[in-house]
């Protein structure tokens, strides 16, 4: 049985450019990467020298801070380029892939017939431990320390995101092996929530609690369903498991092989194509959208959240999307005025496109306006469906005022639940960056 969870406050964008449901096998790159940078505060140390033979799933570096955690090759190839940026720090680890992958071969596992510890070491054996994030500070998680519980938002809610049931319509095998590995974690409960408007895939999936969420977004963000099931207070953990970084785990157990295929949105009204691309992980996005004009804006992930990567970059290692926009570039003359090139969704009554509340719009990177000293009381709190003070969390967090930042709930969010605030706040402040230099202040601080 279900439990009902509505969320009121937030804001639904619509955008033009959602990925219709068709999928397409993108064609193999001859090029993959494995970014440290998707792992924040993640120290890499090399195992593989440049020129070095690998196969899918061999151990490619491993965490500074926390050597059993490892991070494992996408394909078989020629390990060709390690990318440094300043201080030698590593960016980028190219993998020039073989026409055909082998594998290193773990096993398959009965995960009925294991114990948590033994899932863990399996775990972290196969590489897939990156998979599994933590809450506070939403960084991956330390295996020496054991959450409270686990939760897994089987749904999006952000611009132009990927449909989770579509997803895993065909994956829900591998998606309740992995349930029930992950489960094996924690001596709490594990969560799934899913959307309430859907078809019911999860309904009917037993051992965890299940929880049907409905409302704006950001109702898909896992941050806000903790909030509203199983709040974070300090010195507490609670373990964040993405839908098909579940069911790649399920599939680890069943085939012994890190499999590190997954479906991938291509979004934006600037895509080649509106559709789903199955993909592994790392894949150059060039190989699957072709060469694009520099006045788009390809992102890795949403618009909301995702990172802007090059026309030869590569997709994120947790993103589920691709998403391209224009850039904006051009300046819109008297754009204050409500009746000027009326194309931009807003909450505030000072653009007419509340008149339209079903309109999907075309926009583009420009923010049509600089930071401003200007901050308007109450604005921010329409889209933080969480019982916290935003605007007072980002001042104390602007101060560093960490005695203060514990009290205002800075253990219960992370970057993306601030994401909405990014987009509608007067001030034009970057709420995502300063949340995150807070945690990682707490990181340093508080541990």
């Amino acid at each position: 049985m279900s439990n009902d969870i509505k969320i009121r406050k937030g804001l639904d964008i619509k955008l033009q450019g959602v990925a219709e449901k068709t999928v397409s096998t993108a064609p193999r790159s001859k090029k993959f990467a494995i970014k440290p940078t998707d792992f924040h505060g993640v120290t890499p140390k090399m195992v593989v020298k440049e020129g070095a033979s690998v196969k899918a799933g061999e151990v490619i570096f491993f965490s500074k801070y926390s050597d059993s955690v490892k991070f494992v090759a996408p394909v078989s190839g020629t390990l060709t380029e390690i990318r440094r940026g300043a201080k030698r720090r590593i960016l980028e680890v190219i993998i020039e892939a073989d026409t055909e992958d082998t594998y290193v071969d773990h096993g398959s596992k009965d995960v009925s017939q294991m114990s948590g510890t033994e899932v863990k070491e399996h775990l972290l054996a196969g590489g897939c431990w990156p998979f599994i994030k933590q809450r506070p500070y939403d960084v991956i998680a330390n295996p020496e320390e054991a959450p409270k519980a686990i939760f897994v938002s089987a749904m999006s809610t952000a611009p132009l995101s990927a449909d989770v049931e579509f997803l895993l319509k065909d994956r829900m095998d591998d998606f309740k092996t992995g349930l029930e590995a992950i489960a094996k974690l924690t001596s709490g409960k594990t969560h799934v929530c899913y959307d309430a408007k859907g078809s019911g895939l999860f309904s009917g999936i037993n051992g965890v609690a299940l929880h049907k969420v409905s409302g704006p977004h950001p109702a898909g963000n896992v941050g806000v369903q903790i909030h509203h099931i199983d709040p974070i207070n300090a010195g507490e953990r609670v373990w964040v498991v993405g839908p098909e970084d579940v069911a790649i785990i399920g599939s680890f157990f069943r085939t012994g092989k890190f499999q590190a295929d997954r479906m991938v949105a291509l979004a934006g009204t600037e895509a080649p194509k509106n559709a789903y691309y199955t993909m592994r992980i790392g894949t150059n996005v060039h190989d699957v959208v072709g060469k694009i004009s520099s006045s788009v804006r390809i992102i890795s992930g949403n618009v909301l959240t995702g990172d802007h990567i090059a026309n030869d970059g590569y997709v994120g290692y947790y993103a589920n999307e691709i998403t391209m926009i224009p850039e904006g570039k051009e300046h819109r003359m008297f754009g204050w005025l409500p009746f000027k090139d009326n194309h931009i969704p807003s909450m505030s009554r000072s653009s007419l496109s509340w008149l339209f509340p079903n309109k999907r719009y075309k926009v583009n990177t420009n923010l049509n306006g600089e930071e401003r000293a200007l901050v308007v009381t109450g604005e921010m709190e329409q889209v933080m469906p969480m019982d916290i003070f935003p605007m007072q969390l980002l001042k104390e967090c602007m101060a560093a005022n960490i005695e203060k930042m514990e009290n205002l709930g800075i253990y219960e969010v992370a970057p993306e639940d601030f994401a909405l605030i990014d987009y509608t706040n007067t001030s034009k402040i970057e709420a995502q960056s300063i949340i995150r230099e807070a945690l990682d202040l707490m990181i340093q601080e508080v541990g």
